[in-house]
């Protein structure tokens, strides 16, 4: 797939090449995850189906890119058991999870033991128009064609077309923050 940026494993030893291409190197893996687990963070689940089969997992390494065109961001280790799928497809759902859906955050989030197949048979789920799974609980869906992948250190960076939206309920979002669900 000539749209898949791959750096060997051996690249990412913490060592980067800034825009000027003089190395920089970055704080310790530790101290990087204790600073993000202060940023409060919207909790969605990302959905795909397809012929690389159906998938999904839990993010909130997710971010607007342009309204112009309606663009967005989603960043999934590659080792991820879900990462083979959402690539082959080339379709994703970013799924915004309302305050009630903890349980279905943990269950996406593999600390159920359920397969990833399996998971989706919580909730209540549609699709739009890419066939990728919608949950009908969401806060917001954003159904998307992938763009473009890039592999930066060990996640890659999905970039999604958002082809429909559709607006759930309105009512307190899941955020993540300081390692706990909070309502906002």
């Amino acid at each position: 797939m000539s749209w898949i940026d791959q750096r060997p494993d051996d690249a990412m030893d913490g060592a980067f090449m800034a825009v000027a291409s003089e190395p920089i190197t970055s704080v310790e893996p530790h101290a990087f995850r204790e600073a993000m687990s202060r940023l409060g963070a919207a909790v969605h689940v990302v959905t795909t189906a397809g012929t690389g089969g159906k998938t999904g997992f839990t993010a909130t390494a997710v971010c607007s890119v342009s309204d112009s065109p309606a663009t967005l961001l989603v960043c999934l280790n590659r080792r991820s058991k879900s990462a083979p799928a959402l690539l082959q497809n080339g379709v994703f759902c970013v799924n915004a999870l309302p305050a009630s859906e903890e349980k279905l955050a943990d269950l996406f989030a593999g600390r159920s033991g359920v397969q990833l197949h399996e998971r989706f048979a919580v909730g209540e789920w549609t699709t739009l128009k890419t066939g990728a799974p919608v949950l009908a609980s969401a806060v917001v869906a954003f159904d998307c064609r992938t763009l473009e992948v890039k592999a930066v250190a060990s996640h890659n960076v999905i970039f999604g077309a958002v082809e429909a939206v559709r607006l759930g309920a309105p009512g307190p979002a899941l955020v993540y923050h300081e390692r706990a669900y909070k309502p906002v």
